[in-house]
């Protein structure tokens, strides 16, 4: 049987467009199919914007200590508008620059809905379309708790939408998505409250990870109700009241509400079930080799059940092109993938934390860590404790785990994750001479 195509993707964002450009370069004829913009939510809009935004916020602390440095006072207000506009601007050039990836590669794209019709066919916007194998790659999307009146809370996706700057957010969830708005937020001088259910937030890190940031956070400013749940949002004139199940208070009026509870995988329309798809937990179901219940049909990224993580998409769109089109079978090691919180203050983590560590190896696991001021405050008013955090198997002096808060963190912890990996012990950081002054040195001093 000829098809149309020797591999559709269906959608263009990080996984996608690995796989795609990848694949054509194996000689595959590709075409990729998108509903939105190319790029994908981490370009449009997720994790770029979020860092464009947790820049823009630096700004505000850099100002706050500028006359100790001898400069003068500036604005502590953001032009909102400017700032969005020029984001807009930066997301509009990556957008670009991929459907120019995309042609150098020669890989053709449509635009539009698309669903399957049976496992070797799909339908695009009304156009019929058969490949000889199918890669999906449409990510996640964000869900919102089932309360009365969530109707009046935004996303993740709208927060980068909406027109004026909150004047005061309540951001409802505890995860790092959550709390990254939440810093970035307070940057860019919003009155920021979150509403976190757990005891604390940024649930399943290290535990000084996340005593190190609430603490943090709450001292820049950050209003943080734990153990507390939203159970109804009521408009009120140009305000949303919202009623609080906690231990804080009843109830607190904001002008915006944020929903960051998490997101699933996006798999409404795509009619799964005429090809064959199996659907496990709202997710769909692969193998090492990213191959799903029908044999022709591949999926990656946000839709699968591995760690949502773009470079994870990334590495196994390429790792599916060069099994199926490169004769060079390839899966990827999802342990020990490195994670960063691009806000104020900034963390990352990479391995093991110390409660899994001990879970696994008794009581054999020892850990380092040191709080320290950073040289900038040394000048600067105090504002927060640098933390570093290693976590060691005494028994064989493997590092199993790294974590920091504190500037630099994510570029810091990302050399680190090679280094465990690879199997560096305790004995090899002692050895290791840091470049000093640097917060990445103490990694070399920690006793």
């Amino acid at each position: 049987m000829s098809f149309d195509y020797d591999l559709f993707v269906i959608g263009a964002g990080p996984g996608g467009l690995a796989a795609a450009r990848q694949s054509a370069g194996y000689g595959a004829r590709v075409l990729i199919s998108e509903r939105d913009q190319v790029g994908g939510t981490c370009v449009i809009h997720g994790c770029i914007p979020e860092k464009l935004m947790a820049y823009a916020a630096s700004f505000s602390h850099v100002f706050e200590d500028a006359d100790e440095y001898g400069w003068d006072k500036v604005s502590d207000r953001i032009d909102w508008h400017k700032f969005m506009t020029a984001k807009d601007r930066a997301i509009q050039h990556l957008n670009k620059l991929h459907i120019q990836h995309l042609q150098e590669a020669g890989v053709s794209l449509i635009y539009g809905e698309t669903r399957f019709l049976d496992s070797h066919t799909l339908d695009v916007g009304g156009h019929q379309i058969t490949a000889n194998k199918i890669l999906i790659a449409v990510g996640g999307e964000a869900v919102k708790p089932e309360i009365p009146g969530i109707e009046y809370a935004i996303t993740t996706r709208q927060m980068f939408e909406i027109k004026q700057q909150p004047e005061h957010i309540a951001i409802i969830g505890s995860d790092q998505i959550a709390v990254k708005f939440a810093g970035s937020l307070n940057g860019l001088i919003s009155k920021v409250t979150l509403i976190v259910p757990e005891d604390r937030i940024l649930p399943g890190r290290d535990e000084d990870i996340r005593t190190t940031v609430q603490e943090s956070m709450m001292k820049n400013g950050i209003q943080i109700f734990c153990n507390t749940v939203v159970e109804k949002i009521e408009k009120v004139q140009d305000s949303l009241l919202l009623s609080l199940l906690g231990n804080e208070q009843d109830s607190i009026t904001v002008n915006t509400v944020l929903s960051a509870i998490g997101r699933v995988p996006n798999l409404s329309g795509l009619d799964l079930e005429k090809a064959g798809v199996q659907v496990k937990q709202g997710a769909i179901a692969v193998d090492e080799y990213s191959r799903t219940s029908q044999a022709n049909i591949f999926a990656v990224g946000d839709c699968t059940n591995r760690p949502h993580w773009t470079p994870v998409a990334i590495a196994t769109g390429r790792a599916f092109a060069d099994t199926v089109f490169g004769n060079q079978p390839q899966t990827v090691n999802l342990e020990c993938i490195p994670s960063a919180l691009s806000s104020r203050p900034e963390a990352a983590t990479v391995g093991l934390t110390e409660a899994k560590a001990r879970e696994k190896f008794g009581e054999s696991i020892r850990c380092y860590s040191q709080r320290f001021q950073p040289l900038f405050d040394t000048i600067a008013e105090p504002e927060q404790k640098t933390l570093i955090k290693l976590v060691v198997d005494s028994k064989s002096d493997r590092v199993l785990g790294a974590h920091m808060v504190g500037e630099y963190a994510a570029e810091i912890i990302q050399c680190l994750g090679l280094a465990i990996r690879t199997g560096i012990t305790k004995k090899d950081f002692d050895a290791t001479i840091g470049i000093h002054p640097s917060a990445a040195e103490e990694f070399f001093t920690l006793r």
